[in-house]
């Protein structure tokens, strides 16, 4: 089996192509991002007109003008897709992969030679992800819109129309698939793995309370929730500190100023000073309100942390309240506190809880497994089309 996988953007698919390539599975890994796995040359090729129309935005722009960018561009990266999928040099594949919003092209070129057609969804349904998030910018931020362009969420539903399968990274996804018309049969949870090679487990909890967040600073992740918690959190822990790492996007410029003096602040870390971090953390607080699976909800189970999180991050998916961590109602501020009070002052729940988060965040959740049970998956749904 060979599979083809396209896309104008990295985000994780080069963690998939690489355990493809293990297994001698991928027909390729088309995008325009840097091929930071080192595959071999036959298995990679880059989209060069998206990326140079890109790369100042990279650069000297601000992140809400970057982003436009990459909408704006995407009719480069759809040319050079259909010409790419239109030569003669083009691989023979069984299986066609692509992020949601972005399948269109690869899809008609499926449907051509008899491919199997997967829509790999980073985030709910089209109508959940809009309709939460837009949700949230009206509570704190009058006047903002989703900077996403009202015709990706059309394409991505003309999307999971078409596709045979809908690859859903956590259960979160798959219910909101469900709700909104999707056969639940279609639908196929694989959650994203972890770089065990980087995050490693940490020995034991911090002796002063460190809770770290990872991930944009922005009304659809919950932050505005998350700071009112630990306020909480202070005046009955008042050594406690919040991390947060990430940009800080537009719709929260309302929030961020009575809030950046009262957490520490990083804007970017790589992975190996993130795994730093990690490890001397005394829990993982995720309380998003739409998202996929966040990939550091993996990679700090990897580091061996419990994690208060919500349903609607992709956490349930391997988190079970109590067990791995604390699982809390979305918007719920006591109740988040609470629980980051709790992971904080119970020290020997709290080395109970990472050590079980380890073991299923990790130890069977490399990204070698992910990839090893999407070729389990596309080889049992193809059997059975072909009996």
């Amino acid at each position: 089996m060979q599979v083809l996988l396209t896309t104008s953007r990295a985000w994780y698919l080069h963690n998939t192509a690489k355990a493809l390539s293990q297994r001698r599975a991928l027909a390729g890994l088309w995008m325009a991002d840097k091929n930071i796995t080192k595959l071999p040359p036959g298995e990679y090729a880059r989209c060069w007109p998206f990326h140079l129309a890109m790369k100042p935005f990279y650069h000297l722009t601000s992140q809400i003008w970057s982003e436009r960018a990459t909408y704006f561009f995407l009719a480069l990266y759809a040319r050079w897709l259909r010409a790419r999928l239109r030569s003669p040099h083009c691989p023979k594949f069984q299986v066609a992969q692509s992020i949601a919003g972005l399948c269109g092209e690869l899809f008609d070129r499926a449907e051509e030679v008899g491919a199997f057609k997967v829509i790999d969804c980073a985030n709910s349904h089209p109508t959940t992800y809009y309709g939460y998030w837009q949700r949230e910018c009206d509570l704190w931020c009058p006047g903002e819109n989703v900077p996403l362009p009202r015709r990706i969420f059309r394409r991505m539903n003309r999307e999971l129309d078409r596709a045979d399968l809908v690859l859903c990274p956590s259960t979160f996804v798959r219910d909101t698939m469900v709700q909104n018309g999707i056969p639940e049969e279609k639908c196929f949870v694989n959650p994203f793995g972890v770089d065990t090679s980087i995050f490693k487990k940490r020995e034991r909890p911090p002796e002063q309370p460190r809770f770290v967040c990872v991930g944009t600073i922005c009304v659809r992740k919950g932050q505005q929730y998350l700071f009112r918690a630990f306020e909480q959190v202070q005046a009955v822990l008042p050594g406690a500190e919040l991390v947060c790492v990430g940009g800080v996007k537009r719709d929260f410029r309302y929030e961020w100023p009575k809030w950046r003096h009262r957490i520490r602040h990083i804007e970017h870390m790589v992975h190996s000073e993130m795994a730093v971090l990690l490890q001397s953390a005394t829990a993982f607080v995720f309380p998003s309100l739409e998202e996929g699976f966040a990939r550091v909800l993996a990679e700090a189970m990897g580091a061996g942390l419990p994690i208060v999180a919500t349903h609607e991050s992709g956490a349930s998916t391997l988190v079970q309240s109590g067990v791995h961590g604390i699982l809390v109602p979305p918007r719920r501020i006591d109740t988040l506190a609470d629980a980051m009070i709790k992971v904080a002052t119970d020290r020997e729940l709290n080395q109970r809880m990472g050590d079980a988060a380890y073991q299923v965040g990790a130890a069977r959740n490399t990204w070698q497994d992910y990839g090893d049970r999407l070729l389990a998956e596309y080889e049992r749904r193809i059997a059975q089309l072909k009996s």
